[in-house]
């Protein structure tokens, strides 16, 4: 298994790599422990693909040979029990936009084109339904609500995360399954460390007014900063009331992984994706 990279030494087993033949993947097993869901975040290894793709890439829209993303998809629903026609996913845009997924979605973006856009949060209380989303150094939450059988995951760059994509998917879990903060389980995944993310002034000024003051530090130059995205998720998700002891943060990063996984940081934009996926068991 990959001699995976992590950026310090605490609680080492918030995040577990697996193995299914060649095709290595992480968990989270806070997650496992609520009973009901089965996830994986994928990692480059497994697939099919070749060249900058090699060789677990899930974009249909990067250039990839189609047939070698579809046989990717369905290596990855073999480990989750399920298969393409029953994975949903959106074109992401850096939104805090949410869409609830329906039996009818199904298949949605991976099996037939995504009847919708700008959407960077899926959620849904349907079993056996994987929820997808791509990345390449972002930031994916994910949700689980043991008590009332529900599930959300969403994609949070910079942007999503100054504009509290997580509180976003928590109210909408309120909203729309009487979901309460106090019962979710939470994960903060793999994506960029604060080291390896430099930002301008421009991006620090958006965080410098309800972040904690150390999601910001200084730069390797003049009017840069290190902006750490995990810090400021987790703060996002302590604030709507999620408690510490239900959420689980990443110290995988991407950049710092580069030939296990995707970073586009790394790779100078030349790279496939990553994709988190999340689904209710059957009960």
């Amino acid at each position: 298994m990959y001699p995976l990279s992590r950026t310090d030494s605490r609680d080492t087993d918030s995040i577990q790599q697996r193995q299914k033949g060649e095709l290595e993947y992480l968990v989270f097993p806070k997650l496992e422990e609520t009973g009901v869901v089965e996830h994986l975040f994928t990692t480059r290894t497994g697939g099919v693909s070749n060249g900058i793709y090699s060789t677990m890439n899930l974009s249909f829209s990067r250039g990839d040979d189609l047939e070698c993303v579809r046989e990717n998809y369905r290596r990855i629903g073999e480990v989750l029990g399920t298969d393409p026609e029953h994975m949903v996913a959106s074109k992401q845009t850096h939104t805090t936009n949410i869409h609830l997924v329906t039996k009818a979605d199904a298949g949605n973006g991976i099996t037939r084109p995504s009847v919708y856009d700008d959407i960077d949060g899926l959620a849904t209380d349907i079993p056996g339904i994987a929820l997808v989303t791509f990345y390449a150094d972002c930031v994916p939450l994910y949700f689980v609500d043991p008590v009332h059988r529900a599930i959300g995951l969403a994609h949070s760059g910079w942007r999503g995360t100054v504009a509290g994509m997580g509180a976003c998917m928590v109210r909408y879990m309120q909203e729309h399954f009487n979901s309460r903060p106090e019962e979710l389980v939470a994960a903060i995944g793999p994506s960029i460390c604060v080291d390896c993310y430099e930002v301008s002034e421009e991006v620090a000024e958006q965080f410098r007014e309800g972040f904690p003051e150390d999601v910001l530090q200084p730069g390797k130059a003049p009017g840069k900063y290190q902006l750490d995205l995990w810090k400021a998720n987790q703060s996002i998700l302590l604030r709507v009331g999620i408690p510490p002891e239900h959420m689980a943060v990443t110290n995988v990063c991407t950049c710092h992984n580069p030939e296990y996984l995707f970073s586009h940081r790394a790779s100078h934009g030349q790279r496939g994706n990553l994709a988190a996926f999340l689904m209710l068991k059957e009960s």
